[in-house]
């Protein structure tokens, strides 16, 4: 049934979507698999929809379709499309300079609300998580003597090559699809599986392990939650074998103003964080505990500073700085975010409620304004099991389901997030279009 369902969506989204086909098409000439990024190709209506206009919680077509977001930029436009104290702030920043490899009294108040939200008092910049990662690990490196780093099988931290690995039969591998990895991940890369204390403990006592980079919940493989005591324990383990801990809040920001790890208290060794912070432009920053700031200093001499791999040209520019200030200062406020986890919390009881009124093995799990459904009974406890029970059938008629009227989730595995802008009216409509998708499953 399901096939037939799909072929029936599939045609009507190329049906509805002329203009976007065709610019397609053209694009196939200029652009690599006619996309301005590769992955782009795997849309599930088989090709793109063009982009003409957003605002808010909504963005418009060149077809004239108008859409609620949900996925908003996959984390990027969290804040919600264009808000206007970040416009105003990049416009007036524009006239008077964009980049310019000089401070500005900006980054002075950033730095300090980043210290503020995230306990960590000693901050840098960079222009996307994943450099923002990439300067941590080297900075772990450099202050541990240790070469190695260990991640959580199946987790999510941008583009860097260390942690595309994955465990199989216990050795590690590269992650299937990975692309010209310029070693094998053995080399550089311990892997564990979220929750899993003892692996953790035995890995992490070799005594190789700079750091270990974590996201607080697992979130591009569904949404996997630790479990009780987990993070303490990693907490500990990383203490007692002189590992550092980075906590990557990139897509954990979703738990509130300061993340998963203000909410938790986690007290890492260094936090990264990227995406929602200056409100689609791009900028991220880095952290550090007093210590870890102090040992930093004291391994880079002042003649290497401008060349050991850390920073780049257009880090820390001046329109970004910008940026983030409005943005953190005005729009990922305490009360926004009081606000979009209300709303996440309606979405979840929206679709809660679809499951439950068709009897179907699905699940919906929640962290913060963030809410994703999977199509396993039960919610996975490890990255492994989280992937072994995806259905990507089931992944490409939902998302193409909701698309055709209306709504756009983020794609591959359908979360949702809410913004400053969402309503109330929107997560409803969601949760109408919802349970009309499990009525035609289940019927």
């Amino acid at each position: 049934m399901i096939d037939t369902l799909l072929e029936r969506e599939l045609d009507r989204f190329r049906r509805e979507h002329p203009r976007s086909l065709e610019l397609t098409e053209r694009a196939k000439r200029s652009l690599l698999g006619g996309v301005p990024m590769h992955w782009m190709v795997r849309w599930a209506g088989g090709f793109p929809v063009f982009a003409t206009e957003a605002g808010g919680a909504w963005f418009r077509d060149v077809d004239g379709q108008e859409y609620v977001d949900f996925c908003l930029g996959d984390t990027g436009a969290m804040t919600g499309h264009s808000p206007e104290s970040t416009v105003r702030a990049v416009a007036e920043q524009a006239a008077k300079g964009i980049t310019l490899m000089l401070p500005s009294e900006d980054a002075l108040w950033v730095g300090e609300e980043l210290a503020r939200r995230f306990g960590l008092p000693s901050w840098q910049f960079a222009l996307t998580a994943t450099d923002a990662n990439r300067f941590a690990i080297r900075l772990a490196r450099a202050v541990t003597g240790r070469r190695k780093i260990l991640v959580f099988n199946w987790c999510y931290h941008g583009t860097v090559d260390e942690t595309f690995a994955t465990l199989d039969g216990g050795a590690v591998v590269e992650r299937e699809g990975t692309v010209g990895s310029p070693v094998e991940p053995s080399e550089t890369t311990r892997v564990v599986e979220f929750n899993d204390v003892e692996a953790l403990e035995r890995e992490l006592a070799h005594g190789d392990v700079a750091c270990v980079l974590a996201e607080p919940a697992l979130t591009n493989v569904g949404i996997v939650l630790p479990e009780p005591g987990f993070h303490e324990a990693l907490r500990r383990a990383t203490h007692e074998t002189g590992t550092l801990l980075i906590i990557d809040e990139t897509h954990t920001i979703c738990s509130g103003p300061g993340g998963y790890t203000a909410a938790h208290g986690l007290g890492p060794d260094l936090l990264t964080i990227g995406k929602p912070i200056a409100g689609g432009i791009p900028a991220a920053a880095y952290g550090f505990s007093d210590e870890v700031a102090a040992r930093v200093v004291d391994a880079i001499p002042e003649r290497q500073a401008d060349v050991g791999g850390i920073g780049g040209t257009l880090a820390a520019n001046v329109l970004s700085l910008a940026a983030m200030k409005a943005t953190l200062g005005k729009v990922l406020t305490a009360e926004a975010f009081d606000r979009m986890i209300a709303l996440g919390e309606r979405f979840e009881a929206g679709v809660q409620q679809g499951i439950g009124d068709h009897a179907l093995p699905w699940h919906v799990v929640r962290l913060g304004c963030r809410v994703e459904y999977l199509f396993r009974r039960e919610p996975a406890r490890t990255g492994a099991e989280a992937a072994a029970g995806a259905n990507p059938q089931l992944d490409r008629f939902i998302h193409l389901y909701a698309l055709n009227r209306g709504i756009l989730l983020t794609p591959f595995h359908n979360m949702a997030l809410m913004s400053p802008a969402t309503t109330e009216a929107d997560v409803d409509r969601h949760t109408e279009i919802f349970a009309e998708a499990a009525a035609e499953l289940s019927g």
